[in-house]
């Protein structure tokens, strides 16, 4: 079954919007699973606008399913992963001054790059997901460089689904088979939500984990963090 990674960066950025520890990250982490998440997601950046580093240390002694890490390998970040040690961590080819992950990696242009950043994780036993478009040689070209994952960038899905729900399904096949038939874990993420969800996860049932951060939190608002997560986790059921 699909899992249920949940991205709290947006809790971080409300607390940080007021100072103190209202809403709490740790404790919503930990509600969260409690509801049913089976991974728990942080972006930390250098500019700590949402998750610090001292969350991800915080978070590391509490969180009780999968933790996922997804940033920029800078030297910051590799050190600060390779000493929690989670299950898994996301390479990302964010700017600093980014708004948000809008592009994969070139793993092909990136190749000697990906091998050299990828190793001190695996050396460490973490799992290595690679961000990345959904192109089937960008999926080819992580596995070259040692990924046991591939993300695929989700958001010209989400873009399109709205208008030809069935177009925005096939634009991903050619990636998802590939990682597929090149056995390679596959993980999917951004702009996910209640109203395509299901429809990737019907058409790509292998997909192991899908990580979902705005959307989720913004329905919480309305619906409640527990309702919320039952209705994302009703949506990686088969149909």
């Amino acid at each position: 079954m699909t899992k249920l990674s949940v991205n709290i960066n947006k809790i971080a950025t409300l607390r940080n919007a007021r100072g103190g520890d209202v809403p709490s990250v740790v404790g919503f982490a930990i509600d969260c699973e409690r509801f049913g998440a089976d991974g728990i997601t942080v972006h930390p950046r250098p500019d700590e606008r949402h998750i610090r580093y001292s969350d991800v240390y915080e978070l590391a002694e509490v969180v009780k399913t999968e933790f996922n890490i997804e940033g920029n390998p800078t030297a910051a970040f590799t050190e600060l992963v390779t000493s929690v040690c989670p299950t898994q961590v996301t390479l990302v080819p964010d700017a600093a001054s980014q708004l948000t992950s809008d592009h994969g990696y070139d793993t092909r242009s990136c190749q000697d790059e990906l091998c050299r950043l990828i190793e001190p994780f695996k050396r460490k036993g973490i799992r290595v997901s690679v961000f990345v478009d959904a192109d089937a040689q960008m999926v080819s070209y992580a596995k070259r460089a040692g990924a046991d994952r591939v993300e695929l960038y989700t958001g010209p899905y989400a873009h399109l689904y709205d208008a030809d729900p069935q177009a925005a399904v096939l634009m991903l096949k050619e990636a998802a088979e590939a990682a597929k038939d090149l056995g390679l874990g596959l993980n999917a993420g951004h702009d996910l939500n209640l109203m395509n969800l299901r429809a990737l996860h019907n058409a790509y049932p292998w997909i192991d984990e899908v990580s979902i951060g705005h959307a989720l939190i913004a329905d919480a608002l309305y619906l409640g963090i527990e309702q919320t997560i039952k209705q994302y986790k009703q949506r990686l059921l088969i149909n």
